[in-house]
Protein backbone atom coordinates (compact mmCIF):
# COMPACT_ATOMS: atom_id res chain seq x y z
CA UNK A 1 0.00 0.00 0.00
CA UNK A 2 1.34 3.74 -0.80
CA UNK A 3 2.27 5.53 1.50
CA UNK A 4 -0.12 8.55 2.72
CA UNK A 5 1.54 12.01 2.91
CA UNK A 6 0.25 15.28 3.35
CA UNK A 7 -0.22 17.48 0.55
CA UNK A 8 3.00 19.65 0.03
CA UNK A 9 2.12 23.30 0.72
CA UNK A 10 5.07 25.41 0.51
CA UNK A 11 5.70 27.56 -2.25
CA UNK A 12 9.43 28.02 -1.29
CA UNK A 13 12.52 25.78 -0.62
CA UNK A 14 13.34 25.54 3.26
CA UNK A 15 17.36 25.52 3.55
CA UNK A 16 18.29 23.85 7.11
CA UNK A 17 19.97 26.64 9.13
CA UNK A 18 22.12 27.08 12.45
CA UNK A 19 22.55 29.84 14.70
CA UNK A 20 20.41 32.13 17.03
CA UNK A 21 17.67 33.98 16.77
CA UNK A 22 16.36 37.10 18.54
CA UNK A 23 12.69 37.01 18.91
CA UNK A 24 10.80 39.99 20.89
CA UNK A 25 7.49 42.07 21.27
CA UNK A 26 6.91 44.90 18.65
CA UNK A 27 6.87 47.26 21.44
CA UNK A 28 10.68 47.49 22.36
CA UNK A 29 11.75 46.39 26.24
CA UNK A 30 8.46 44.30 26.70
CA UNK A 31 9.55 40.56 26.43
CA UNK A 32 12.48 39.41 24.29
CA UNK A 33 14.01 36.03 23.91
CA UNK A 34 16.98 34.15 22.03
CA UNK A 35 16.40 30.91 20.05
CA UNK A 36 17.64 28.42 17.39
CA UNK A 37 17.34 28.21 13.87
CA UNK A 38 16.04 25.31 12.38
CA UNK A 39 15.48 26.49 8.87
CA UNK A 40 15.09 29.42 6.81
CA UNK A 41 13.22 30.30 3.35
CA UNK A 42 13.25 34.01 1.51
CA UNK A 43 9.40 34.55 2.83
CA UNK A 44 10.03 32.49 6.69
CA UNK A 45 11.95 30.64 8.94
CA UNK A 46 11.57 28.46 11.71
CA UNK A 47 13.02 28.52 14.76
CA UNK A 48 13.31 26.97 18.18
CA UNK A 49 12.59 28.91 21.47
CA UNK A 50 11.45 29.14 25.12
CA UNK A 51 8.52 32.00 24.26
CA UNK A 52 5.28 29.65 24.90
CA UNK A 53 2.67 32.37 24.78
CA UNK A 54 3.66 33.07 21.62
CA UNK A 55 0.46 32.00 19.14
CA UNK A 56 -0.67 32.51 15.45
CA UNK A 57 -1.06 35.56 14.48
CA UNK A 58 1.42 37.52 17.03
CA UNK A 59 3.64 39.95 15.11
CA UNK A 60 7.44 39.54 16.83
CA UNK A 61 10.40 41.85 15.87
CA UNK A 62 13.33 38.98 14.86
CA UNK A 63 17.30 39.10 14.25
CA UNK A 64 19.21 35.99 12.41
CA UNK A 65 22.33 35.64 10.19
CA UNK A 66 20.02 35.58 7.72
CA UNK A 67 17.53 38.75 8.05
CA UNK A 68 15.94 40.91 10.23
CA UNK A 69 13.02 42.07 10.83
CA UNK A 70 9.06 41.54 11.78
CA UNK A 71 7.13 38.32 11.28
CA UNK A 72 4.08 36.53 11.84
CA UNK A 73 3.54 33.64 13.88
CA UNK A 74 2.10 31.09 10.98
CA UNK A 75 2.07 27.98 13.42
CA UNK A 76 3.78 27.13 17.16
CA UNK A 77 3.68 23.73 18.93
CA UNK A 78 5.05 23.31 22.61
CA UNK A 79 7.29 20.64 23.12
CA UNK A 80 7.69 20.20 27.18
CA UNK A 81 9.56 23.42 27.79
CA UNK A 82 10.05 24.84 24.22
CA UNK A 83 8.12 25.91 21.61
CA UNK A 84 9.02 25.04 17.51
CA UNK A 85 7.41 28.43 15.59
CA UNK A 86 7.24 29.07 11.86
CA UNK A 87 7.46 32.60 11.34
CA UNK A 88 6.23 34.57 8.13
CA UNK A 89 8.58 37.41 7.50
CA UNK A 90 6.61 40.68 6.97
CA UNK A 91 8.87 43.30 7.03
CA UNK A 92 12.56 42.42 5.68
CA UNK A 93 16.03 44.16 6.08
CA UNK A 94 18.59 42.02 4.67
CA UNK A 95 22.17 41.05 6.22
CA UNK A 96 25.20 40.79 4.37
CA UNK A 97 25.33 36.53 5.18
CA UNK A 98 23.19 34.56 3.14
CA UNK A 99 21.96 30.70 3.67
CA UNK A 100 24.34 28.07 2.10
Amino acid sequence: MPESRPQERRREVRRPAQGSVRLSTIQPGVYETEGELVDVSHSGFRARHGWLELSCGDTVRFAHAFARGIARVVWSRIHAASAETGFLILEREETTSRPA
